[in-house]
C-alpha cells in the first residue's frame, strides 16, 4: 500500500475509534412516541415527502403539509385524509419567510403545537457547469438553505420551550460528495449539512434532537419534476435510468420507513442505500482520488449544447430508450404524485 494512502487509512481507523469512544460518552435521546403528535413536512405534495407523510400517518400523527402547487397538494390531503389522517395542507413557497410564519401560525392554530419538523422540500437542476447560472444557484440555496432555515427559526422558540422536539432535515449524498452535472444541487446540499450537524450539537442541550438524512438514490419518480438544461433529453436518460435501478436506488416506502424510524430514535444522521453507505467513507478517505473518479465519470456524460441555459422538465425530456429503461420512474411518479391523475 502506498505510504500515503496508508497513513490515511490509520488516521480515518483512529477517527472511527474516537468517534464511537465519544459516542458512548454522549447521553442518549429518549425514544420519541409518534402517537398523537404533529408533524410538519415541507414538500409534503408528492415524492419522498407524500410517502413519509403516510407513514407519519401510519404511526398515528396528525400533518401539517406545504407545497407550492395548490393542485397536487390538495390531491395529496385529500388521499392522506381517505387513510384516517387529520392534514392541514397549506399552499406555501418556503423561501418566502412571511409565508413560513404564516404557515406555521395555521399550523398551532390548527394542532396546538409542532413535534416534528422535516425538511424535505428540494429542487433537482441536471446540466453540465456552462449551462447553470447565478439564478440557478440561487434557487437551490433559497429553497435547500434558506427554506430549512426559516422553518427551524419558527419552531424552535415552542420547542425550546418544551425542551422537546424532532427536526429532520433531508439533504442528499450531494451534500457529502459533489455529482457532477449536480453543481447548484450539490452546493446547497453541502450547506444544508453543515447547518443540520451544527443544529445538532448546538441544540442538544434543549432536549432538541436534530437528524441530517444523506440519502443516495431513490426511486420516488421525481425526475420526471426536475430540470434539465443543456442536451436535456440525454442528460434525463441517465438521471432517470440511475434513479430507478433497484441495485443502486431505494424504494421511496423503505426510505421514508426508515427516516421515521431515524426520528423517532433521535438519531444524529441517517445514510440511505449501500452505494451511498460505501461512497461516503471512501470520499472522507481519499478525497482527492474521489474527485478524480468524478472527473472520468463527468466525461461520460453529455457535453454542453442542446437547449443550452434554457430549462425543461424531465417529462418534456422523455424519450423512446429512457421511457422504456425508466419504467420504474413513471410507475413511482404515478404512485407519488408526481403526475396528475
Amino acid at each position: 500500500m502506498h505510504p500515503a494512502i496508508k497513513q490515511q487509512v490509520l488516521l480515518a481507523a483512529a477517527g472511527v475509534g474516537l468517534g464511537l469512544a465519544a459516542r458512548a460518552l454522549v447521553r442518549k435521546v429518549a425514544e420519541l412516541d409518534l402517537r398523537g403528535k404533529t408533524v410538519l413536512i415541507t414538500g409534503g405534495s408528492r415524492g419522498l415527502g407524500l410517502v413519509l407523510a403516510r407513514t407519519f400517518a401510519d404511526e398515528g400523527t396528525s400533518l401539517v403539509l406545504c407545497a407550492r402547487d395548490p393542485e397536487a397538494l390538495e390531491r395529496a390531503r385529500a388521499e392522506l385524509a381517505q387513510r384516517g389522517a387529520q392534514v392541514l395542507a397549506i399552499p406555501c413557497d418556503v423561501t418566502d419567510r412571511a409565508q413560513v410564519k404564516s404557515l406555521v401560525d395555521a399550523a398551532r392554530q390548527r394542532f396546538g403545537q409542532i413535534d416534528v419538523l422535516v425538511n424535505n422540500a428540494g429542487l433537482i437542476q441536471v446540466g453540465p457547469m456552462e449551462v447553470q447560472t447565478l439564478d440557478d444557484y440561487e434557487a437551490a440555496m433559497n429553497t435547500h438553505f434558506w427554506g430549512p432555515l426559516f422553518t427551524i427559526l419558527e419552531v424552535l422558540p415552542e420547542m425550546r420551550e418544551r425542551r422537546s422536539g424532532r427536526i429532520v432535515n433531508i439533504s442528499s449524498i450531494g451534500g457529502k460528495i459533489s455529482v457532477p452535472h449536480l453543481l447548484p444541487y450539490s452546493a446547497s446540499k453541502f450547506a444544508l449539512v453543515g447547518l443540520s450537524e451544527g443544529l445538532r450539537a448546538e441544540l442538544a442541550k434543549d432536549g432538541i434532537a436534530v437528524t441530517t438524512v444523506t440519502p443516495g438514490l431513490m426511486r420516488t419518480g421525481s425526475p420526471l419534476q426536475a430540470t434539465f438544461k443543456g442536451q436535456n433529453e440525454k442528460e434525463y436518460t441517465w438521471f432517470a435510468i440511475s434513479d430507478s435501478l433497484p441495485v443502486l436506488s431505494v424504494s421511496a416506502a423503505r426510505a421514508a420507513r426508515e427516516i421515521v424510524r431515524a426520528c423517532r430514535r433521535g438519531a444524529a444522521e441517517l445514510t440511505l442505500t449501500l452505494p451511498a453507505q460505501l461512497a461516503i467513507p471512501f470520499h472522507g478517505v481519499l478525497p482527492g482520488l474521489t474527485a478524480d473518479l468524478l472527473g472520468l465519470l463527468n466525461g461520460l456524460l453529455p457535453a454542453p449544447g442542446g437547449i443550452g441555459k434554457e430549462k425543461a422538465l424531465g417529462l418534456e425530456s422523455q424519450t423512446t430508450v429512457s421511457r422504456a429503461w425508466a419504467a420504474w420512474a413513471t410507475s413511482a411518479a404515478r404512485e407519488n404524485n408526481e403526475l396528475a391523475a
